[in-house]
């Protein structure tokens, strides 16, 4: 198959640099959207189940809030398991998926069709990182835009204010945004959600490296590489490692590497946030919060922001 020019373009990069380290986006080629599909269903895997009660339970409010006739505009929309809770409240005159695995995007689009058969379903295949021209039958309509799964967490901050200011570019004037963003809470828990029993989260990790042998012409071993789980209390984030556990040479794309024993490829970032935090990253980015939900432990939190043209400082 013919490489993503872009991806081949991160993962050279990112195995040139010191530390080493390939941007998340890259995790979900059709198996790795299955197998984080897989990981939210874990019982280790809290955000997942506490956001879809609070969705469930917050849904009359965010209807009420938000009011009907909307587009609805999910970015990194996955299965959209979470997203009936809103279509359903809202009554919304659209629904545009946005997903970078576009396989996964249409069979998703299809399985929510079934279940909302008279509303007009517009998946787009894309990088939800950038500014994004909506589907034309949109273009007149006010927005919601819907992001759920603390999926902001992955980015740094800088990266994260940067795409809420994109957000705020694609979903336009008088846009809102609910957004799902994860609590700081103890490291135990942290670290079971991100390094389960069962292994599915290290199948997930590992499975990058398969997908960059399949489309990259590489020959990484990848029986040298293990799942590493690490709470960075500075950062506040999990960090996800393939660590090597013995020296390694490998060739991608024709340019040959190498690594030593307990060397690692940092692969994802899961950053965690107080409240203050959480409103002081929407206000960088362009969005005034006006609405919060929690759960009754804090574990997770849902907010309801507005696009507010930046402002003059006093």
């Amino acid at each position: 198959m013919t490489a993503d020019p872009a991806f081949r373009a991160d993962v050279l990069a990112g195995f040139r640099m010191r530390p080493r380290a390939i941007p998340a986006r890259w995790f979900y080629d059709h198996q790795g959207s299955l197998l984080f599909e897989k990981i939210t269903a874990l019982p280790e895997y809290y955000p997942t189940r506490v956001e879809t009660a609070l969705l469930a339970a917050a849904a009359p409010d965010i209807a009420e809030a938000v009011g009907p006739g909307r587009a609805v505009v999910e970015f990194g929309s996955g299965s959209s398991v979470k997203t009936p809770h809103i279509l359903g409240a809202v009554r919304p005159a659209a629904y545009v998926p946005i997903d970078i695995s576009g396989e996964f995007l249409r069979e998703s689009a299809a399985a929510l069709a079934s279940g909302f058969p008279r509303l007009s379903i517009l998946p787009v295949e894309a990088d939800f990182m950038l500014p994004i021209e909506p589907p034309p039958a949109i273009a007149a309509l006010p927005k919601l835009g819907f992001f759920p799964g603390s999926t902001i967490g992955n980015m740094v901050p800088r990266t994260a204010v940067n795409l809420l200011r994109a957000m705020a570019e694609t979903l336009g004037e008088g846009a809102m945004l609910l957004i799902g963003i994860d609590r700081v809470k103890d490291v135990g828990t942290l670290i079971a959600a991100y390094d389960d029993a069962a292994g599915v989260t290290a199948r997930f990790n590992l499975n990058l490296l398969h997908r960059i042998n399949r489309e990259l012409d590489a020959d990484i071993p990848v029986d040298g590489f293990v799942h590493r789980a690490r709470w960075n209390d500075d950062e506040a984030r999990i960090e996800m490692h393939l660590e090597a556990v013995r020296d390694l040479s490998f060739t991608i794309a024709g340019e040959t590497f190498g690594m030593a024993a307990g060397e690692t490829i940092h692969t994802e970032n899961s950053h965690k946030y107080g409240p203050r935090e959480a409103r002081l990253l929407l206000r960088a980015g362009g969005w005034s919060p006006i609405r919060e939900w929690t759960d009754a432990d804090d574990q997770f939190a849902l907010i309801l922001a507005e696009s507010r043209p930046p402002g003059t400082a006093p």
